[in-house]
């Protein structure tokens, strides 16, 4: 499923006295369908506003963003959001945390519960399936979040720093669960992260957003090969890369200050 932004802008009205702010500003992009797109740049530069456009939580201020030739003007079931905070209802088991997409659609409860105990087995939640949010680690309460997102069968799973409140150890086993979770569904994944490492460790391609508002800054397809060694020669050439990027735009911000 093919997504094309054009031309797109998004500013924010302030107040009458301070006027608005530009958050981004003209970019275009196609990301071919099935595709692992990591999205990264200073902090604050719009990412995750780009994705909530995406996404249907917001709308443009100018430009369209088109999913397989449809403009998209709302939520789509097409599109799937994962968060930072995972987002899980606290009363919810898990079995009915990645069930409840269906639930709001009125799937009868034994489809849906079955559907949803596929994903628990699949996604290494087994025995897990009547715990509560609380009782699970970062890392198993993210899976959930994950599989809640697709249960509904989106073809574009949309993550906003999903790993950075997990520990590095975590994070790796993440990584590495994302990946094949990309490779099982071959569904479109456009993933934001402030870490440079997971940006090329995950992408066929970084997205570079400068400062605000943001435009397309470098646009880098990562070609090596799966599975990615973050020691090698090859991988440090792409980190050095997008470092040098990011130093440019901290230089240019404000003040010559980091925004982060």
């Amino acid at each position: 499923m093919t997504l094309h932004i054009s031309s797109l802008h998004k500013s924010f009205a302030k107040g009458v006295a301070t006027g608005t702010v530009n958050v981004l500003s003209d970019i275009s992009l196609s990301i071919d369908a099935g595709s692992f797109v990591s999205i990264i740049g200073p902090s604050g530069c719009g990412k995750s506003t780009l994705l909530r456009l995406i996404a249907g939580l917001a709308r443009p201020t100018s430009g369209t963003i088109q999913l397989d030739g449809e403009l998209i003007s709302g939520v789509s079931e097409k599109t799937g959001f994962v968060f930072q905070s995972y987002a899980l209802f606290p009363w919810l088991t898990v079995v009915d945390n990645i069930a409840f997409p269906l639930a709001m659609k009125n799937v009868p409860k034994a489809q849906r519960r079955a559907q949803a105990m596929e994903y628990v087995g699949r996604f290494g939640l087994s025995g897990f399936e009547r715990s509560y949010p609380v009782e699970l680690s970062g890392g198993m309460q993210q899976r959930v979040a994950i599989a809640r997102s697709l249960i509904d069968n989106a073809e574009v799973l949309l993550m906003d720093e999903p790993f950075g409140a997990l520990d590095s150890q975590t994070r790796s086993c993440m990584q590495q669960f994302l990946l094949e979770v990309w490779r099982q569904t071959c569904c479109t994944i456009l993933l934001i992260t402030h870490n440079i490492d997971e940006a090329v460790y995950l992408g066929q391609r970084v997205i570079c957003l400068t400062q605000r508002p943001a435009r397309v800054g470098d646009d880098i397809p990562v070609e090596v090969p799966y599975p990615r060694d973050v020691t090698s020669d090859e991988f440090n050439v792409y980190r050095r890369r997008i470092l040098r990027f990011l130093d440019r735009e901290h230089s240019a911000a404000p003040g010559g200050n980091p925004s982060c």
